[in-house]
């Protein structure tokens, strides 16, 4: 059972024993994972004077084994720094940028030509064929700053078109893939910004306001940039849900799209990693446990299985210590052996840190006495 831990008893370099919720299913810290400064500041910005954990609370304490270990492991995130490619950085803020542009111009009801998307779809699409684990291990690794939405946008369509190549796709399937996970959420661009941005509950009509943004997006994509109805149905079928439980039509199984289907996994997975006022990001293997713990109320099943496939039980980007205690990022995933990656160490085993990738490589595949003891969360130990 959770119980509730008042903000002002929670301190700077503290941590719970399990996950810790601040409002429903909004993770605010992970089982483990030292609580910082801003955190708080963050709930208490967002008016949230309490957070739920069925863990107790430690106060703060000098862990010297993860003070040894932060310089190692905090070169694994951040920034530009986590783009070794410069090139690949580029082409990826370049892509947030022309979606940002895009929804500007959406957001002001002005006139779009659908071939200005086609290029950035196809892009994007081009992007993921040519540096498929460089860019996952980017979008997961960075804090790259930037229009929230967009980013967001970029990320998911990215790793829909992952899934969709796992799943062999057709190519032109795929830039319709990527265009409707580009503007999938367009519709909350017409949804008030008073109920966007309100802080507490939303009454029964600003509820409902919110939930008709899928028919919003559709109409967008559809009507406005004349996109076919594939590429619509992804703006209005993204929270539907495979038991029916979903919105706005309640839609099931195969009665919603292939490609709703794969953005929805995609939305989720993007949004348990990202960064939100109100709540820590995930680290890549505790979203992927929770994907995996839907037990298909949520998500077909078998996109599900091709998003494991394709991201591995670690995603590429993952930070992970090793039974003989080394860190190591995770560069590459084996699909029929998602718990033994391909690894790059960050620290050795006797605390000699490694940085611009100069560690040894290793292949857990083929390392049969090696194994990941747990996950760790960069930002916390940088």
């Amino acid at each position: 059972m959770k119980k509730k831990y008042s903000l002002d008893r929670i301190l700077p370099g503290s941590r719970f024993t399990a996950d810790a919720f601040s409002d429903g299913d909004n993770l605010f810290a992970s089982a483990g994972v030292l609580i910082r400064a801003k955190d708080i500041e963050g709930l208490t910005r967002w008016g949230i004077t309490a957070v739920f954990s069925e863990g107790q609370l430690e106060g703060p304490d000098a862990n010297k084994e993860e003070s040894s270990l932060a310089a190692g492991a905090g070169s694994a995130r951040g920034g530009v720094a986590a783009f070794a490619d410069h090139a690949l950085y580029a082409s990826y803020t370049d892509m947030i940028d022309r979606l940002k542009s895009l929804m500007e111009k959406i957001a002001a009801a002005e006139r779009i030509e659908p071939k200005t998307v086609d290029r950035l779809s196809q892009d994007l699409v081009q992007l993921v064929r040519d540096k498929e684990a460089e860019v996952i291990s980017a979008i997961l690794s960075a804090d790259v700053k930037g229009y929230d939405q967009a980013r967001a946008g970029v990320n998911c369509a990215i790793l829909s078109v992952v899934v969709g190549q796992t799943m062999k796709l057709p190519p032109h399937r795929l830039v319709h893939l990527a265009s409707g996970a580009l503007l999938h959420d367009v519709g909350m661009l017409r949804v008030p910004e008073a109920i966007i941005k309100k802080k507490g509950s939303l009454s029964p009509e600003e509820a409902q306001k919110m939930r008709a943004h899928p028919l919003l997006s559709y109409r967008i994509i559809v009507k406005e940039l004349q996109y076919p109805d594939d590429v619509g149905l992804v703006g209005l079928q993204h929270h539907e849900r495979w038991d029916g439980e979903g919105y706005p039509r309640k839609a099931s199984g195969q009665g919603i799209d292939l490609l709703a289907r794969i953005v929805s996994v995609a939305d989720a997975f993007e949004a348990m990693v990202s960064q939100k006022p109100y709540r820590n990001p995930m680290i890549g293997y505790a979203a992927i446990k929770s994907l995996l713990s839907d037990n298909s109320r949520r998500f077909d099943p078998d996109v599900l299985k091709a998003f494991v496939r394709s991201m591995g039980i670690y995603p590429i980007g993952s930070v992970v210590v090793l039974n003989n205690a080394a860190i190591a990022r995770v560069i590459d995933t084996h699909a029929d052996a998602p718990l033994r990656p391909k690894l790059k160490i960050i620290v050795d085993e006797f605390g000699k840190h490694f940085k611009d990738d100069s560690g040894d490589t290793i292949d857990l595949l083929a390392e049969k006495t090696q194994f990941i003891a747990r996950a760790l969360d960069p930002r916390e130990l940088a």
